[in-house]
């Protein structure tokens, strides 16, 4: 049995970890069947046998990975159908925008929505956000989410890489979505799962990008939206 453990809210069928989003969506490239396991911040004893503290974790038949970037190269070394990546050269390429996305992307839009993450977990697990958060912060997650406004003309300005890179063609990874589709789709999905800002505007390029990913695999991130 293959299981996908996911982080959840307070309501176990609202799965909004960028992270874990990211390997869903790998695993629904590949065509492997799996189970979303919900967990939240402070269970961590389903996830002992990976020995990680957070999630996403892949359980495999027993062969347990952490780690959404480790979850999608593994993937790839052991199902090569459908590629993710193409090749070790892109492989290794990866790597470095996975930093890119997480530090310019992830980080970006964090404070804009992190008031509205705590919203939407239970008692315990909202008691540990903020006080976690709020040392990260350095501020309120209130006070950090207030600001939103004026961070997100910075948050749009910064996608402009991303941008260039669907001018003359549907997908980051050319005709058909690969892994970095997939790990910005994931972080948008992040956003979108707890909060109602509108991080791209109507006519940005990233938005048509955005509505092509909602309709791929059957509708899957349409009808996930919508649930919630």
């Amino acid at each position: 049995m293959r299981q996908l453990f996911e982080l959840c809210g307070e309501d176990r069928d609202m799965r909004f970890s960028p992270y874990c989003w990211r390997a869903r969506l790998a695993l629904l490239h590949k065509g492997l069947e799996y189970d979303g396991v919900p967990i939240r911040f402070l269970e961590k004893q389903p996830i002992e046998s990976a020995d990680a503290k957070t999630v996403p974790v892949l359980n495999d038949g027993g062969t347990w990975v952490k780690d959404s970037f480790s979850i999608a190269v593994y993937l790839e070394d052991t199902y090569p159908d459908n590629p993710l990546f193409g090749g070790e050269i892109a492989k290794a390429q990866a790597e470095v925008l996975n930093v890119w996305l997480n530090k310019s992307v992830l980080l970006g839009i964090f404070p804009m929505i992190v008031a509205d993450i705590h919203k939407k977990l239970d008692a315990k697990n909202a008691a540990y956000f903020r006080e976690t958060r709020e040392k990260f912060l350095g501020c309120t997650l209130e006070e950090a989410q207030a600001k939103r406004a004026v961070t997100l003309a910075g948050f749009r300005k910064a996608l402009s890489p991303l941008r260039a890179g669907l001018r003359s063609t549907p997908f980051l990874s050319r005709e058909q979505p690969a892994w970095l589709d997939y790990a910005l789709m994931g972080t948008f999905m992040w956003a979108n799962m707890v909060s109602d800002i509108e991080l791209l505007e109507a006519d940005d390029n990233l938005n048509a990008w955005q509505e092509r990913m909602l309709d791929l695999f059957d509708g899957h991130c349409r009808s996930e939206l919508e649930a919630v």
